[in-house]
C-alpha cells in the first residue's frame, strides 16, 4: 500500500478526487448570489458538514411546512474541503443504504435552495443557525490501549462559536445539535455570543439560543433519524426554548413524533450524554461475556439470542469488534468531565469511564484472539481487511475500531489489503481503499478478516462460492455476520473463527 501525504489537498473518500485547497476564503459574491435567489425565505446556515451536519442540512432544504434557503459551512481543511465542493458540484457527501438521502439531494438541487461554503460571512446572512461541529475528547492511553487519561478541548468549539458572533445577527437563533459537556450552551455558548455582539456595538436581547440534540443513526434508515424521530429541547431562556421549538417543527413530523422540552439545556445535553453512555457501556458488559464463551466453548449468540425473547433484555447486545463512530467512544467521557470542570465535583462518573476504557480495548482483544487461534507467526502474512467503515453500509471511519485492528496486523509484519464498498480513501491512514471485492478476491491471502458488516459480506453465496476457491486460508469474522450455514460450508476448507464462538 502506499501512503499519500495531504498537504494543501483535500480528497474524497467517497470519489478519490482531489482538491486544491485555497489559500484565501472569499466567497461573499457566492453566498450574496444565493441568498438573492430566495428573497422571502429564511436563511438557515448549518455550522459544519460532517456525518450529522450535511444530513441535518439536507432535511432542512426538505423541511415539511416551510420553505428555507440552507448554506452549510464547514473549514477548508483537507477533512472538509472535499464535502463543499462536492455539494455544490452534484455530487452529496454521504454515502449510504438509504434512497431518501438522493431523492432529498436531487429536490435541493431542483429548488436550489442548498449552497455550501467556507466563508464565515454566511453567518451573517441566517436567521438560524444550525450548531454540527465535532468537539473532541484527547484521549491518552498506553501501548495496551489501556485509558490512562483524557481531556476536553473547548479550543476549537469556542472559536467556532465565536466565528458565529463576529457575523450573526442579533436577532438570530442559534440551535446548538453538537454534543457537549452539559452545561455548555449556558455557560460558554451564549457568554461568547454575548460578548462577541457587545464588542460590535449590538445589543443581545433578542439572541436566542437553544440545544436539541441529533439522535442520527447512519444507515437505512438515514433521513427518518432525523425527520421522522422523537426529538428533545431545551433553550438558555424561555424565549429561545419557544424559537426552538418553532423551528423544530417545520423540519420534523411533530405530530407523530412529539417534542419532548426539558427545563434547561443541562438537561437536554445531560440526556443526550447518558444515552450513549448507557450504549456504550452495554456494549462493554459484552466484552467480558464474549471472552468468557470463547473460554467455556459456547456460542454467545445465540445465548444472547435466548435471552433476548425475554422483553426486558431486547437490547443486550451482540460481541464485535469494537466501538466507533463520534459518539460511543467518547460521550461518556465529554459527561465525567463536565461533572468535574463545568459543576465542581471531586468524583468523576467512574462506570462510565470503564466502559470507555474496555471498548477501547476491543481491536486489542480481537487481534489478541486472532494470534491465539493462528498458528505461527503473522509476520510476511497476506491479510485482507473486509471493511474499514466503523458501521454496516455507511462509509464513515471516525474512530473506526477497525484502525486498531489494522494497524496491531501492521506493526506484526503482515502485508495488508483494505476492502470497502462505501469508502475510496481512508482519511486517518491516508490510505487508498480498493472498492472491487470480485477484482480483490481473485488473488490469495492467508487471513480474510471480515472486519464490518458491510451488506456485500451479509448472506453473500458470492463472497462464500469465491472464498472456497481460494487456496485453504484462516477466516475471521470479528462481528457475526457469517450464519451457521456458511461457517459449515467454509470449514470444508478453510479453518474458521468467529468472535464470541467458543464452540467452533
Amino acid at each position: 500500500m502506499v501512503k499519500e501525504k495531504i498537504k494543501q489537498q483535500s480528497i474524497s473518500p467517497l470519489t478519490g478526487k482531489e482538491y486544491v485547497i485555497p489559500d484565501a476564503v472569499d466567497d461573499k459574491e457566492g453566498i450574496d448570489s444565493f441568498v438573492a435567489q430566495h428573497p422571502e425565505k429564511k436563511v438557515v446556515v448549518v455550522q459544519g458538514l460532517g456525518f450529522v451536519g450535511s444530513v441535518m442540512a439536507l432535511v432542512v432544504a426538505n423541511a415539511l411546512t416551510e420553505e428555507y434557503a440552507v448554506i452549510g459551512i464547514d473549514l477548508p481543511t483537507p477533512f472538509s474541503y472535499w464535502k463543499i465542493q462536492s455539494i455544490n458540484e452534484g455530487v452529496f457527501p454521504v454515502i449510504a443504504d438509504d434512497p431518501k438521502i438522493e431523492l432529498f439531494y436531487k429536490e435541493a438541487r431542483r429548488k436550489n435552495n442548498l449552497y455550501a461554503t467556507c466563508d464565515p460571512y454566511a453567518y451573517s446572512k441566517a436567521d438560524i443557525i444550525i450548531v454540527d461541529i465535532n468537539l473532541d475528547v484527547k484521549k491518552q492511553s498506553n501501548d495496551d490501549g489501556h485509558l490512562e487519561d483524557y481531556s476536553v478541548d473547548l479550543a476549537p468549539f469556542k472559536k467556532a462559536i465565536t466565528s458565529i458572533g463576529t457575523y450573526c445577527k442579533p436577532d438570530v437563533l442559534v440551535l446548538v445539535e453538537t454534543t457537549v459537556p452539559p452545561g455548555t450552551s449556558q455557560k460558554i455558548v451564549r457568554p461568547i455570543l454575548e460578548e462577541c455582539l457587545q464588542k460590535r456595538g449590538l445589543s443581545a436581547d433578542q439572541l436566542k439560543t437553544g440545544h436539541s440534540y441529533e439522535r442520527v443513526m447512519p444507515g437505512p434508515k438515514y433521513i427518518d433519524s432525523i425527520q421522522n424521530f422523537y426529538r428533545v429541547f431545551s433553550g438558555t431562556d424561555e424565549a429561545s426554548a419557544d424559537a426552538t421549538e418553532k423551528f423544530l417543527r417545520t423540519v420534523i413530523s411533530t405530530n407523530e413524533y412529539p417534542l419532548t422540552k426539558l427545563g434547561n439545556t443541562q438537561a437536554t445535553e445531560m440526556a443526550k450524554v447518558l444515552e450513549n453512555s448507557y450504549r456504550a457501556m452495554n456494549i462493554a458488559f459484552m466484552v467480558e461475556w464474549s471472552r468468557f464463551a470463547e473460554e467455556a466453548g459456547v456460542n454467545i449468540y445465540e445465548v444472547v439470542n435466548a435471552i433476548r425473547m425475554r422483553p426486558t433484555h431486547k437490547n443486550l447486545m451482540l460481541p464485535g469488534l469494537g466501538v466507533g463512530g463520534y459518539c460511543l467512544t467518547k460521550d461518556p467521557l465529554l459527561a465525567s468531565w463536565a461533572k468535574m470542570n463545568l459543576f465542581g465535583s471531586e468524583e468523576p462518573l467512574t462506570q462510565s469511564e470503564k466502559g470507555v476504557h474496555i471498548n477501547d480495548q476491543m481491536p486489542l482483544f480481537a487481534f489478541q484472539y486472532l494470534q491465539s487461534q493462528y498458528e505461527g507467526s503473522l509476520k510476511d502474512k497476506k491479510v485482507l481487511l473486509l471493511g474499514v467503515s466503523y458501521l454496516n453500509d455507511v462509509g464513515d471511519t471516525r474512530f473506526t475500531p477497525v484502525q486498531g485492528l489494522f494497524e496491531r496486523l501492521v506493526e506484526a509484519g503482515s502485508e495488508v489489503t483494505l476492502h470497502d464498498p462505501h469508502i475510496a480513501y481512508w482519511e486517518e491512514k491516508e490510505l487508498r481503499v480498493n472498492n472491487n471485492l470480485t477484482e480483490l478476491l481473485q488473488q490469495p491471502y492467508d487471513i480474510v478478516i471480515i472486519s464490518t458488516g458491510h451488506k456485500e459480506y451479509r448472506n453473500s453465496p458470492a463472497l462464500i462460492k469465491t472464498l472456497l476457491g481460494h487456496p485453504a486460508s484462516f477466516v475471521y469474522d470479528t462481528i457475526g455476520v457469517l450464519t451457521n450455514e456458511e461457517i459449515k460450508e467454509l470449514k470444508t476448507k478453510h479453518i474458521v473463527k468467529v468472535i464470541g464462538r467458543g464452540d467452533l
